[in-house]
């Protein structure tokens, strides 16, 4: 793996640290506690479509997107993608299975040009276990991950598809919307194909959903395919199972 790591680690250093702050698992590290960390990294970018991580690999490094969007893959039996999550700049990847030792089947691949900081299994033991600030982050960002995931498990019980979309919707502002004047502006590009990979069904289905969507006044389109929430649209009429 170290033969595959570009000579960007001059991207490196010295912009490292600024982005390296932005990630919630060093949010409360000082600038010398940083720097240290920059120096345990290994830094890389990673071009549209390529892979990050293929799932026998998840237990050698921990994964920083310090710049760009990577998606989570299952391939189903039958050779359909599913999307099992999206992490963009400021996130992390990977640190369940250096806790555990245990690989996945999933995979990671670039949504769009990235820069990627590598941790390794060695050095991220030993910052966990002389840094009481990224333990408890860690905590943080798990908890968090295990809420979001039982949400996702409950959205797909839901047998009505525009259901399915409305909630998926809900669930990326909660994660990534940012309020405007008009809305609530989803910041996170994704195509209807990756929107039908994250709830079961065809591309063709969604398109269907969004343009009625689009028609009625609840959303509209912004730039580089990112989605507007607009005051109409409303969650009322969808209610998670089991709750009243």
């Amino acid at each position: 793996m170290t033969a595959q790591f570009a000579k960007d680690e001059e991207f490196q250093k010295r912009d490292a640290v600024s982005a390296f702050r932005d990630i919630q698992l060093f949010w409360s590290f000082t600038n010398d506690e940083l720097y240290e960390v920059v120096r345990k990294a290994k830094i890389r970018k990673i071009r549209r479509n390529r892979i990050v991580l293929n799932g026998e690999d998840t237990n050698h490094y921990m994964y920083l997107i310090l710049a760009g969007r990577v998606k989570v893959v299952q391939v189903a039996e039958e050779g359909k993608e599913v999307i099992i999550a999206v992490h963009q700049s400021g996130e992390s990847f990977g640190e369940v299975s250096l806790i555990d030792g245990k690989t996945t089947r999933a995979s990671v691949v670039a949504l769009e040009d990235s820069v990627i900081a590598y941790i390794a299994k060695k050095e991220y033991n030993a910052l966990i276990s002389t840094n009481k600030k990224m333990l408890d982050n860690l905590l943080t960002i798990l908890c968090s991950r295990l809420r979001e995931s039982w949400e996702k498990i409950q959205l797909l019980s839901f047998t009505n598809v525009s259901q399915r979309v409305k909630m998926l919707l809900h669930l990326l502002s909660d994660e990534h919307g940012r309020k405007t004047t008009e809305g609530v502006a989803v910041n996170i590009r994704l195509t209807h194909q990756d929107i039908a990979n994250m709830i079961g069904t065809s591309r063709e289905t969604v398109t269907r959903i969004m343009e009625k969507m689009s028609r009625d006044g609840e959303i509209g389109m912004l730039a580089n395919k990112r989605i507007l929430l607009k005051p109409g649209f409303v969650r009322e009429d969808v209610k998670w199972p089991g709750k009243s």
